[in-house]
């Protein structure tokens, strides 16, 4: 073994009831990483996993059970999420089993109530999969998800695999279903305009560190992150905050299996100094629930 490389370090965030977190970053920051950590999917080696006030780190399985139910995900590929051999109704049956709703007279209405919450005619109860559209599978996936009513959904990329008309649709879906069911999300995406409509709070990611954490609207109007001006410039009909031009990266690309020494980003930054080199910045507080890493822009010392 030549070293360890920590796909996931130092991340902290809360996401408030019947609020959404929009989490960012390039392809393998980690942001999925976090998803699967805190489903438990994976075993953290540190740090502390708070559902409801209660700490789920280390529960058994057994144990975790109940907290199952409250914290559901929808997935990135909607056909690849759904078994093929299974109908929609035995896919939601599934959860509502789960959930104590045993098969009677109930749980036939109880799917119909599922499928007509997500815009679906309870006549797909009987087809599968392979018979509907990509944004009517994410619709049964974000039912299937409801099915157990969770008080937190993970959202990992749940239209970007859909065509563009198909993602406004399901992006209002999310957005109402909140509404109705003051559910908490978790909204993992590339997509900068989508987060900006969906997402009250952003944290920007990158090589598994949180570079910058605030408010949706200051995130887009002032940011202070290097990386999150490189983030912002680079999407589509959108500007690096305050009519900032696009700020270039630096040519030396760092490698995975040798993270550089202090800052994260420093090998790709267009600020950095030597100062950059010799310590890793800790988020610091920066403003009113705004946090920065990064000793430039972040005066006021360590995030509290």
């Amino acid at each position: 073994m030549t070293g360890w490389v920590k796909a996931v370090e130092d991340v902290s965030f809360r996401i408030e009831k019947g609020k959404t977190l929009g989490l960012v970053g390039e392809s393998g920051c980690g942001k999925t990483t976090v998803a699967r950590l805190i489903l438990k999917l994976l075993r953290a080696d540190d740090g502390k996993i708070i559902f409801n006030g209660q700490d789920i780190t280390d529960l058994t399985e057994k144990k975790m059970r109940p907290f199952r139910k409250q914290i559901q995900i929808i997935f990135q590929d909607p056909y690849g999420s759904l078994n093929p051999r299974m109908t929609i109704g035995q896919t939601l049956s599934e959860g509502l089993q789960v959930s104590n709703i045993r098969k009677n007279e109930k749980n036939g209405a109880q799917l119909e109530k599922l499928l007509k919450m997500v815009g679906m005619s309870p006549r797909s109860i009987g087809r599968y999969p392979h018979e509907f559209s990509g944004g009517q599978r994410q619709r049964i996936g974000i039912a299937r998800a409801l099915s157990v009513q969770p008080s937190l959904v993970i959202c990992d990329e749940p239209v970007s695999a859909l065509d563009v008309s198909i993602q406004a649709q399901i992006i209002n879906l999310l957005k109402d279903l909140q509404d109705q069911l003051e559910l908490s999300y978790l909204f993992i995406s590339h997509d900068l305009n989508v987060v900006g409509y969906l997402c009250n709070d952003v944290a920007v990611m990158y090589r598994g560190h949180i570079m910058e954490y605030a408010p949706a609207d200051l995130l887009f109007d002032h940011p202070c992150h290097p990386y999150t001006h490189v983030l912002l410039s680079a999407a589509p009909d959108s500007e690096a905050g305050d009519g900032q031009p696009f700020m270039p990266l630096q040519d030396e690309i760092p490698q995975t299996a040798t993270p550089p020494s202090g800052c994260s980003f420093r090998q790709k930054c267009p600020l950095k100094e030597a100062h950059c080199q010799n310590t890793d910045q800790a988020l610091a507080k920066v403003g009113d629930n705004h946090y920065v890493r990064c000793w430039k822009v972040a005066p006021k010392g360590p995030a509290g």
